[in-house]
């Protein structure tokens, strides 16, 4: 992930960036959108779109909110995004044992946002 700060993000963005990274800024405490979601919240790109400004731009944003549909913790940044989840009280369950160790998975039936009350 992306360690960029608010104050370090390029003065000019590209707009679909700028439109993700918003839409990250959404997400509640405890909850996440799939970058499928957040594309189709958008109504363009796709996920790979969203993943690519999230790897690029999302250190700016809760970039842990916004994550693989299966409910992987993010390859290289399982730690610290657990420790967010943890501090959010994000739904998770148990996964099995892997490489990393015995590392949960996001609980998606139960913490997946649909960005309802943002819509308003």
């Amino acid at each position: 992930m992306c360690r960029m700060s608010v104050e370090e993000l390029p003065e000019y963005l590209p707009e679909y960036a700028e439109r993700v990274l918003e839409v990250a800024e959404l997400i509640p405490p405890g909850r996440v959108m799939t970058y499928g979601d957040v594309a189709e919240w958008l109504g363009e790109g796709g996920p790979r779109q969203v993943g690519r400004v999230m790897a690029l731009y999302g250190g700016a944003v809760p970039w842990w909110r916004v994550v693989r549909a299966d409910g992987t913790l993010l390859p290289g940044h399982e730690q610290r995004a657990l420790g967010h989840y943890r501090e959010e009280s994000t739904p998770l369950k148990e996964a099995a044992r892997s490489a990393e160790g015995h590392l949960p998975k996001i609980d998606m039936r139960r913490a997946r946002w649909d960005g309802t009350a943002a819509r308003g």
